[in-house]
């Protein structure tokens, strides 16, 4: 999750994007279908309102289809970082809009720092509620590489290169905000917490 892209990706990419603005539906269903997911679960995670969720990811891909059309986009490598720049500006955009502070994550989308609870476990729906709130009592900033790592899925590289900010901050970032929901964790929930990530 999250790995850097190979040449080969990176160039598979670049194709796609490129169809994809000289109308070729297929290519536009491609980008779609790898793209849509991710936006609407960074969308998700902090709105906590699907209908708002889609709102969003359609506003991104109207955009996305819109610049690929006006040639207002040329992919040179940065179109991960793009589109959830743009992402992340459509949603801070929904918070200011209705005055809402962050709002919790799903526990389910961090992988190893926790498991979505099963259904009828009390146990497991206070463990989720409570990294809910863990992940809410960090700091913007590390909230945001969260989001970016754990929804979006970007790697440290591509986190440092949308955030303008050197590798080493973001690693230590990321780091610094684990240790906190561990912190605010259970020592049996925090004991399965997940830093074994690579940049």
């Amino acid at each position: 999750m999250g790995a850097p892209q190979s040449d080969a990706d990176a160039a598979d990419l670049a194709d796609l994007v490129a169809r994809a603005s000289r109308g070729n539906e297929r290519a536009w269903e491609d980008l779609v279908h790898r793209y849509a997911r991710r936006v609407y679960a960074m969308a998700h995670a902090k709105l906590r309102r699907p209908d708002l969720a889609e709102e969003i990811t359609q506003s991104v891909f109207v955009t996305l289809a819109t610049k690929l059309k006006s040639d207002g986009y040329t992919e040179l490598g940065r179109f991960e970082p793009w589109l959830f720049r743009v992402t992340m500006n459509r949603v801070r955009d929904e918070v200011r809009r209705t005055k809402r502070h962050a709002i919790p994550h799903d526990p389910s989308a961090f992988g190893g720092v926790a498991a979505g609870p099963a259904p009828g476990d009390p146990d497991r729906w206070r463990d989720a509620e409570q990294l809910r709130r863990a992940v809410e009592g960090l700091s913007d900033a590390d909230r945001q590489v969260i989001d970016l790592r754990h929804m979006g899925q970007l790697g440290f590289k591509e986190i440092a290169a949308l955030l303008n900010e050197p590798l080493g901050t973001v690693l230590a970032r990321h780091h610094r905000a684990l240790k906190k929901l561990k912190a605010a964790l259970t020592p049996e929930r925090g004991a399965g917490m997940n830093e074994g990530t690579t940049p």
